[in-house]
């Protein structure tokens, strides 16, 4: 397999270009640039919905049935089977080969960019076994994926450090299906409602790029983009097996009719677990049909739903994890944290997704109107501290987009500009956890939420070769609570040595109204160095309004007493919630890169530098229990992000994803320049493939975090370095039959592949770290006709 071929699938970098291609086979034309192509549900600049496909008359040779057979199974043997990887690109273009994936385009326009972007399609996921976020976003650097309760429902997902301390209640990503957010109006979101298996591909845009898709955020945005039934027609259908009760099945397909298409997805998964209570269960249905209305207008309707199910393992202090990783604590005086077999913390939630899109195109003017509606019905028992919480609401979300492109063969538009505003309402209540049971209502609250960002940006070629791009933007956020709780006091309930005790706590209204504005400019100049070649530098600002999560929540609990209890059962004045008056987070941000391929090598590195002002933390005590949102004065985010991958012989190549942090406080008059908790600084992934035979290859990664990670701001603890090692393979049997397996962490090595992160840390045996999966075993086949 030539590594242009895998790093354009890991990497987003693009390599056709009109014309012959010298050294990667005389005589191809580069068809990934020169069809005719919409993209499918892509947020790219100037992308539309589905069109029929326009075949492209010329003399590019037509790809011989065996690229398409390598194709069809995924990314396997493409080295053996074609010398060139654009032409097996082409095989994976369609039956004819004669048309540009939504994929390739959506490359080409992302690498345009002056800034982070990435693309990662679901061939490069196919043969892989759990198919979880961290594993689909491995090799984005910037990108950091950290399994959180041993599972793939719950991991804490962060780029560029936006949102580190707020897991499980996300912010700092602005998370899309089809364009269409799954985040809430007030910017928080489930990342369980993510499923990567039901992707074509994904979009991954860093900093400041995700602000033409209405992002107000300091980190980026995801967009997983949803097939059709133009780009993935027939049926298919997968079933996987193995370690610790995983079971795994999905049954997909996708037909075209004229101008009409449907596509469908179903998928369920269930767990067992590494750990004890450690269970999952997932059901995931996407279906989406389009039409084409004209030779100008497009338009196409979505729907999904997702049952998410899962129990929350809790954290064990270091002695603990290093006798048995399986256990779960027990609770003070044992165990410095949560009694997880007594309180039962789990979640369960749903979400229905309604949304359409209509493309409207006529020349060099591109109209874009996309509509959503989700209802999400949250249910989340934290340990008894947080107690059990109870959201349900709906969202509804309105894109409006224009491009203006005079000059079809620039990847980006002239000028584009961009609308989103989301307005949602939710109701919330809070129940004392009684033993993992719902006790005494603590809490009911009434959310509302509104969130408008506009956006509008020039791509302006000054010379052939070197383009300008200025932008701004404009957010305006609103977060209103009613408190609506009619008793006249609050309740609480703690385990003691002398048994269970309850009482009244002082009733203080939690009810707010907060607005937060901020103009948010940006400026990047991008030079054509060399055919293949860009470098880029680009200096902006971001803007990050803080959730109905940042803004309410739980405080004076403890690991054996309910929220309010405030260490003493006669405090009746003891806080219940916790209302902080939030500043919205802002940042300026310079950063610079330079990516580009090869015949043999392709690479893309970036460096970025952030100042902070008001950055928005969760901070927690030395149980793990809230003490509310809070803004740090002061912070700096230095980054630096490396991805590469290059051919060693014809049949062996590698990869590389390396990921650098290094955020801190600046002169804080607590913890001065500490580093802040939670934030690995090292992160390197690497992956040698080798293939075997035509149909077959085996695959060995390395997942290594080198340096020690702050559990606490105060930097007083530490969780270990830890290398796993994974091992795949995938063999086509036939055109349409294939057998895939994985054997992960193979060395069965005890580590934590994260922490709480607390504020500071009072004994060095707080449980605070939580287990990885030990050894895993997976088998699976994969049939489409």
């Amino acid at each position: 397999m030539y590594i242009t071929d895998i790093f354009q699938r890991s990497r987003g970098l693009s390599i056709g270009v009109c014309g012959p291609v010298g050294g990667l086979g005389a005589g191809l034309t580069a068809l990934l640039l020169c069809s005719t192509s919409a993209l499918s549900q892509s947020a790219a600049p100037g992308a539309s919905v589905d069109l029929p496909p326009v075949v492209v008359e010329g003399t590019t040779p037509r790809p011989s049935p065996k690229a398409n057979k390598s194709k069809a199974t995924g990314p396997t043997s493409s080295a053996s089977a074609q010398a060139s990887p654009l032409a097996d690109e082409a095989a994976a273009a369609g039956a004819d080969g004669n048309q540009s994936t939504p994929a390739a385009e959506a490359r080409r326009k992302l690498d345009a960019i002056a800034g982070g972007t990435d693309v990662v399609t679901n061939q490069e996921m196919g043969p892989k076994a759990t198919a979880s976020l961290s594993e689909m976003l491995a090799f984005v650097p910037g990108v950091v994926v950290q399994n959180f309760f041993g599972g793939n429902d719950q991991p804490r997902l962060q780029i560029r450090g936006s949102g580190l301390q707020q897991n499980p209640s996300e912010r700092g990503t602005l998370v899309l299906q089809d364009g269409l957010p799954i985040n809430r109006a007030d910017g928080s979101y489930i990342v369980g409602f993510a499923d990567p298996k039901s992707a074509e591909f994904v979009e991954i845009y860093r900093g400041y790029t995700a602000n033409r898709l209405g992002a107000t955020v300091l980190g980026g945005a995801i967009n997983f983009v949803s097939p059709t039934g133009i780009t993935d027609p027939g049926v298919e259908v997968s079933v996987e097996g193995g370690s610790f009760g995983h079971f795994a099945t999905q049954a997909q397909a996708g037909a075209r009719q004229g101008d009409f298409d449907a596509h469908a997805s179903l998928s369920y998964t269930e767990r067992d677990g590494f750990r004890e209570h450690n269970e999952s269960e997932r059901t995931n249905f996407n279906l989406n049909a389009g039409a084409r209305v004209n030779e100008n207008i497009s338009t196409r309707l979505f729907f999904g739903y997702t049952d998410l199910g899962f129990d929350v393992s809790g954290p064990l202090s270091r002695t603990l994890l290093e006798q048995n990783p399986k256990q779960n604590c027990s609770g003070p005086p044992g165990c410095l944290g949560p009694n997880v077999l007594r309180d039962e913390p789990n979640r369960e939630a749903e979400q229905f997704r309604i949304g359409s899109r209509t493309t409207a195109r006529y020349g060099a003017n591109l109209f874009d109107v996309g509509f959503g509606y989700t209802y999400t019905d949250d249910s989340f028992t934290f340990p008894i501290s947080g107690g059990v919480r109870d959201t349900e609401g709906g969202d509804f979300t309105t894109v409006l987009r224009y491009a203006y492109a005079p000059d079809a063969s620039r990847p980006l538009p002239l000028f584009e500009v961009t609308g989103q505003y989301v307005v949602g309402s939710a109701d919330r209540k809070y129940f004392i956890n009684d033993r993992g049971d719902k006790g005494a209502l603590v809490g009911d609250n009434e959310f509302d939420s509104t969130t408008l960002s506009i956006h509008a940006g020039f791509n302006i070629p000054l010379t052939e070769r070197l383009t300008l791009s200025p932008a701004i933007a404009y957010s305006y956020a609103k977060r209103e609570n009613d408190d609506v709780f009619t008793g006249a006091t609050r309740p609480f309930l703690a385990f003691t040595p002398g048994g269970v005790v309850s009482g009244p706590r002082t009733f203080v209204d939690t009810s707010y109204d907060r607005s937060y504005s901020e103009w948010t400019p940006s400026l990047a100049l991008s030079y054509e160095l060399m055919r293949d070649q860009t470098l880029f530098a680009a200096v902006s600002r971001s803007f990050e309004p803080p959730t109905q999560d940042d803004l309410i929540a739980t405080v004076n609990g403890s690991p054996n007493a309910s929220a309010g209890f405030g260490g003493a059962p006669g405090n009746t004045n003891a806080a219940v919630f916790s209302t902080p008056d939030l500043d919205a987070q802002t940042a300026t941000t310079i950063e610079g890169g330079w990516k580009g391929t090869t015949h043999a090598f392709a690479w893309s590195a970036i460096a970025y530098y952030s100042w902070v002002e008001d950055e928005l933390l969760n901070l927690r005590d030395a149980n793990g229990v809230s003490l509310g949102g809070t803004n740090a004065d002061k912070t700096t985010h230095f980054g630096i992000e490396l991805g590469t991958a290059f051919d060693i012989t014809r049949d062996l190549s590698a990869r590389a994803a390396y990921t650098y942090q290094d955020y801190r406080f600046d002169g804080d008059p607590v913890v001065g320049d500490n580093r802040l908790g939670g934030v690995p600084r090292h992160v390197l992934n690497a992956a040698l493939r080798y293939t075997v035979m035509p149909g077959l290859w085996v695959e060995a990664e390395v997942n290594w975090v080198p340096d020690e990670t702050p559990v606490d701001n105060a930097n007083t603890l530490y969780n270990d370095s830890y290398t796993l090692v994974d091992l795949r393979s995938a063999y086509a049997i036939t055109e349409n039959i294939s057998l895939f397996g994985e054997v992960s962490n193979i060395f069965d090595e005890k580590y934590a592949s994260a922490t709480l992160i607390v504020d500071r840390v009072s004994s060095p045996e707080q449980a605070v770290f939580i287990p990885g999966d030990g050894r895993a075993f997976i088998i699976g086949a994969r049939a489409k006709f």
